[in-house]
C-alpha cells in the first residue's frame, strides 16, 4: 500500500510538472501574455519585475479605452482570488467573475478555440508567478460586447500532424490573424483577406507598424519563403536576406517559440490560401492613424 502511494505521488508531481511546462511554454511562447499584461517603460520596453501586473494601455478611436489587467495571484490588483474556473472563462470567454466583458483587444474569439489541456496549464503556471499589487484603472468601451460561447475544449492535433497542429496554434493561441487581417470601413476584420496583412498599430508616440502579407502569395506574400525563413522571421525577426522586421507586439514572446511547434508554424503557413495584396508603408510621424489596438471584435469566430 505505502510502494502505491508512493507511485501514485510520484506520478502526480511528474504530470503536474509537466503541466507547468507547458503553462510557462504557452505563456511565454505563442500566447504570449506578457506583450500586453506587463508594463512598459516610456521607450516600450517590458519593465522588469512588472511580469503579468497590467497596466499597459491600449486605445482605439473606434470605442476602446482599455488597460491589460493584473493577472499575477496578488488578492487585491489581481486574480489572487479567482478559481481556475474564473480564469478559464475569462480566457475562453472573456466574462470575468463580476459579470464585466474583457475584450477587445484581448484574443478572446481566437482563446475560445483553446483545448481544455492547454487552458489548465496556462492557470496552473499563472499560480506560481509572483504576486504584484498593481492596481489598473478600468477599461472602458464604447462599442457592443458580448461573451463568447462556451469554449469546446477540443484537444490539440498530434504534434506529429505538422499541418493541424500548426493552424492550431495560429488559429487558437498565437492569435497571428488578429493582426496580420485587414479591417473592412466598417471596422470588422476583413474574412476575406485572412492573413492578407495591411493592419496598422501605433506602437507609441510617432511609431507605427503595418502588418505584413503572411498568406502564401509568391509577389506579396511570403509564397517563395522557404520553411527556414519563416521560421527565422518568427523567432528571430529577419527577413530572408538579412532585413530586420520591424519590433511590433508578435517580437516580444515568439522568441521562445522554439522546438517542435515552431516548425509547425511554416507548415500552416503553406497550406493557408495565397492572397496578393501589397502592404503600404506606414505614414509619417504625425499623420492621421485609424486604430491603434490589434483587437478583433466581438463574435468573429477564428476556426477557418
Amino acid at each position: 500500500l505505502l510502494l502505491t502511494t508512493m507511485a501514485a505521488g510520484t506520478a502526480a508531481a511528474a504530470d503536474q510538472s509537466e503541466l507547468l511546462a507547458r503553462g510557462q511554454y504557452l505563456m511565454n511562447g505563442p500566447v504570449a501574455c506578457a506583450n500586453c499584461h506587463t508594463p512598459r517603460d516610456e521607450k516600450m520596453m517590458p519593465i522588469a519585475g512588472k511580469e503579468f501586473s497590467g497596466g499597459f494601455h491600449l486605445f482605439d478611436p473606434v470605442g476602446i479605452d482599455a488597460y491589460a489587467a493584473n493577472i499575477t495571484p496578488d488578492p487585491d490588483t489581481g486574480i489572487g482570488t479567482w478559481t481556475d474556473e474564473e480564469i478559464i472563462t475569462a480566457i475562453r470567454e472573456g466574462k470575468t467573475p463580476d459579470g464585466r466583458i474583457n475584450f477587445p483587444p484581448m484574443p478572446v474569439p481566437t482563446y475560445n478555440n483553446m483545448s481544455d489541456d492547454d487552458v489548465k496549464a496556462i492557470v496552473a503556471y499563472l499560480r506560481t508567478v509572483p504576486a504584484i499589487h498593481n492596481e489598473v484603472p478600468e477599461s472602458k468601451y464604447k462599442i457592443p460586447q458580448q461573451a463568447m460561447p462556451p469554449a469546446k475544449g477540443n484537444p490539440a492535433p498530434p504534434s506529429g500532424d505538422k499541418v493541424a497542429y500548426g493552424g492550431y496554434i495560429v488559429t487558437a493561441l498565437a492569435h497571428c490573424f488578429e493582426c496580420h487581417t485587414p479591417f473592412t470601413p466598417e471596422g470588422m476584420p476583413d474574412m476575406t483577406k485572412v492573413g492578407a496583412g495591411g493592419f496598422e498599430i501605433v506602437l507609441g508616440p510617432d511609431v507605427t507598424a503595418r502588418t505584413p502579407n503572411i498568406t502564401p502569395d509568391p509577389e506579396t506574400g511570403i509564397g517563395n519563403w522557404s520553411d527556414d525563413d519563416i521560421k527565422k522571421a518568427i523567432t528571430e525577426g529577419v527577413r530572408p536576406g538579412g532585413g530586420k522586421l520591424s519590433s511590433g507586439p508578435s517580437r516580444r514572446c515568439p522568441t521562445r517559440s522554439s522546438g517542435r511547434p515552431s516548425r509547425t508554424l511554416p507548415s500552416r503557413s503553406h497550406d493557408t490560401p495565397g492572397l496578393p495584396m501589397r502592404v503600404a508603408a506606414p505614414p509619417p510621424p504625425g499623420a492621421g492613424r485609424r486604430r491603434i489596438s490589434a483587437a478583433f471584435h466581438p463574435g468573429v469566430s477564428l476556426q477557418i
